[in-house]
């Protein structure tokens, strides 16, 4: 199967994964059994339990585990206090693969900020990875944008909205390869990884702690404000998090109510619903 072929087979099982999450959720407390989800996304239940398997690394019922509200509450209990937390105050060397990668955030200078990326040129182009189509983007310091789009055009245009006066070239660069890496779990060069942000001071503050937050763990937005000693800034926490240019690289995802719901997402619940159960199954099948 060529490298195109590949890609638009994985773009499809996304789609078909997608489609049974939100049939999940939607049924929730029914427990649908493997037979009715596989109906829905009119497969086999042989078929889409090995497609599936492949995809997330476990199950579709130990999947629906993952996704549970109890599930998050538990990971909360067990691991929020003792690892977020304690290894935000220590630095947290050496806690988090995903921190270690992405360190080197560059935040862009007051002037660039002001005018809108003049004198910026940026590189951007279009890509597949795991949860749909993707349009990344970068200047010659690093990934400045990255999103989940369905429409190359829209896509481009809300780029620009970032950055109105900047230079654009569609062009694939190094920067944009090795962040792509990470949507392979080819973690050989995720330290070349380089961020360049446009944010302001307290945004740049937001996104460099979610990125201390470990892959297959979860944070709430009050406790991701503490660690920032703003305890009573949920909501600009939240306001910051919406505001993230960079999508999966810097997890928000990561980040749910208190009560254990997970909360909105700016590229789709059911996008994230996913995104946090393909992680909490990587996790799970490298421990």
């Amino acid at each position: 199967m060529n490298t195109q072929a590949m890609e638009t087979q994985q773009l499809m099982n996304y789609e078909r994964i997608a489609k049974a999450i939100e049939y999940i959720q939607q049924h929730f407390k029914e427990q649908p059994e493997l037979e009715a989800i596989a109906a829905h996304v009119h497969l086999s239940p042989f078929h889409f339990q090995r497609m599936f398997t492949e995809w997330t690394g476990v199950s579709p019922k130990k999947f629906l585990q993952y996704l549970s509200i109890e599930y998050a509450k538990d990971l909360l209990k067990s691991s929020q206090a003792s690892l977020f937390e304690t290894a935000h105050e220590t630095g947290l060397s050496g806690t988090s693969r995903l921190h270690d990668l992405f360190i080197n955030i560059e935040g862009m200078t007051p002037g660039e900020y002001k005018n809108g990326g003049a004198q910026l040129t940026i590189n951007y182009s279009f890509a597949e990875s795991p949860f749909g189509h993707i349009i990344v983007a970068s200047t010659s310091k690093g990934i400045c944008y990255l999103a989940f789009a369905t429409e190359q055009l829209a896509a481009f245009m809300e780029l620009q909205k970032h950055f109105p006066n900047a230079q654009y070239q569609q062009m694939t660069d190094l920067h944009q390869q090795n962040a792509l890496f990470i949507f392979t779990q080819d973690w050989s060069r995720l330290s070349e990884i380089k961020l360049h942000l446009k944010g302001t001071p307290f945004q740049l503050k937001v996104w460099e702690a979610l990125l201390k937050i470990p892959m297959g763990n979860l944070t709430t937005y009050a406790a991701l404000a503490h660690s920032l000693n703003h305890p009573r800034a949920s909501r600009a926490v939240g306001t910051a998090i919406g505001d993230n240019p960079v999508a999966f690289l810097i997890p928000c995802h990561r980040v749910i109510r208190t009560n254990g719901g997970l909360g909105g997402y700016h590229w789709g619940f059911t996008r994230k619903t996913a995104i946090i159960g393909w992680e909490a199954a990587k996790t799970a099948r490298e421990d």
